[in-house]
């Protein structure tokens, strides 16, 4: 059983509530042009591909999804419409989930868009009103069939907080003594774990003195809780599930993520030239070395740092939701209504209906015996107080709930269509599990 809080006490990590604490959401939502610029076209392509994970021993097998150039994440600007072209070059049907992006209900998988059949390709398009760091993923109906790389999807705002921006895609293995890999939901075996950034083992990333980096962390993980630490090094958030946050300084430089969790932060390298900080991530069992920072032997950047980043640019997400007229729904994590995606059907009744423009509140009980994590699609929510008197400063659109516990989410139904609901335990053999709900 995977646990945020032996992962704390394992290696000093901040708990969700206190990582979290001085995060906070804001009002005001940037406008576009009158004259908008037509779609840009992207095509992506499911495909089979290789990865190298057996230093020496030949490549790997497994499935990914790849925009024009292959392996590097797609950028866009606020406010763009992109005509998503998916051409599916896989043997078996695939589902593109467009993790964080939300209300973009023609795009909504399953619920929308049916599963892309062999040697299809369909076309779509979507609105990128907000800015952040978001995820392009075709592993929805792949668990128990293989092994498959999401792909990251930036989302920029107007200016730069940062020298230069740095995606750190972490994802995890299962691989045979044979170098065959094992899917999600299925049982693990003797497979040893393996963790990737950026589709590599243990990556140097250079950095200069003096230089400010934006990291984009991304829990690609497939069911795994993580945190990531970078030695001798502050780490300051900036932006959690894609959402502007207020500034504040992860202890002890880690940042704790559920699978498909991202979070960014500001690096300032003040490490002497020609120095090595590993940069760790801990999977709740130990912390293994994921990637190096590498500072360069040049002379620094500059001779006196950058100023602090205050915050963000908002994304327009409400500063307050009025919860005495919210409609209350209580939402267990586990039981028959909960299906795989193989079989799921919006013939079956939705979870819920909610009016466009009502606050939502769900309870969501976990009673498994180990951590279930909870993603909302189409809209970010907020982490209630206890007493539900109040709410956590931040916004999620993933949560992890630990065993025997009932967490308290709300949001704004800001946007019509038909959603899905994703929940899955925290180990490897876990199925993946879907609801959906309406909004209109």
């Amino acid at each position: 059983m995977v646990r945020i809080g032996l992962m704390a006490k394992r290696i000093s990590l901040t708990s969700r509530r206190t990582l979290l604490g001085g995060l906070c959401a804001f009002a005001v939502v940037p406008g576009r042009s009158p004259a908008a610029e037509a779609p840009k076209a992207l095509l992506l392509r499911a495909t089979a591909t290789k990865i190298a994970l057996r230093p020496g021993r030949g490549e790997t097998p497994i499935w990914s999804l790849n925009g024009p150039t292959p392996g590097t994440a797609l950028r866009f600007k606020q406010g763009e419409e992109v005509e998503i072209s998916l051409q599916n070059d896989l043997p078996a049907p695939v589902a593109l989930n467009l993790r964080g992006l939300d209300g973009n209900a023609a795009a909504e998988p399953l619920t929308v868009r049916p599963p892309l059949a062999p040697a299809a390709r369909t076309t779509f398009s979507v609105s990128l009103r907000h800015a952040g760091n978001f995820l392009c993923d075709i592993r929805l109906l792949a668990d128990g069939s293989t092994a498959a790389r999401s792909l990251p999807l930036v989302v920029e705002a107007a200016g730069a907080v940062a020298d230069r921006d740095e995606i750190f895609l972490v994802e995890d293995w299962r691989i045979n003594p044979d170098g065959t890999l094992v899917a999600p939901g299925l049982g693990p075996g003797d497979a040893a774990p393996l963790l990737t950034v950026n589709g590599r083992l243990i990556p140097d990333i250079a950095v200069r003195s003096g230089e400010r980096l934006r990291f984009r962390f991304i829990n690609g993980c497939q069911r795994q809780i993580i945190a990531v630490k970078i030695e001798n090094y502050d780490v300051r958030a900036i932006a959690m599930d894609g959402q502007p946050a207020e500034p504040f300084l992860a202890r002890n430089g880690a940042l704790v993520l559920a699978p498909g969790g991202r979070a960014d932060a500001l690096i300032e390298a003040t490490a002497s030239p020609g120095s090595t900080s590993a940069i760790l991530v801990h999977d709740g069992k130990e912390a293994r070395p994921a990637a190096r920072l590498v500072t360069s032997t040049e002379p620094p950047i500059r001779s006196r740092p950058l100023p602090p980043v205050t915050q963000l640019p908002s994304n327009g997400l409400p500063a307050q939701l009025d919860l005495r007229n919210a409609l209350r729904v209580e939402l267990p994590l586990t039981g028959s209504e909960w299906v795989g995606p193989a079989t799921f059907a919006t013939s079956a009744a939705p979870a819920f209906h909610a009016k466009k423009g009502r606050v939502v509140v769900l309870a969501l009980t976990n009673r498994a015996a180990s951590a279930t994590v909870f993603h909302l699609h189409g809209h970010h929510f907020r982490l209630l107080d206890r007493l539900d008197d109040g709410w956590k400063p931040y916004w999620l659109d993933t949560l992890a709930v630990e065993p025997g516990r009932t967490e308290r989410v709300a949001f704004a139904a800001e946007y019509a269509g038909h959603w899905l609901m994703e929940t899955a335990g925290t180990d490897w053999a876990a199925p993946r599990l879907l609801r959906w709900y309406s909004v209109g």
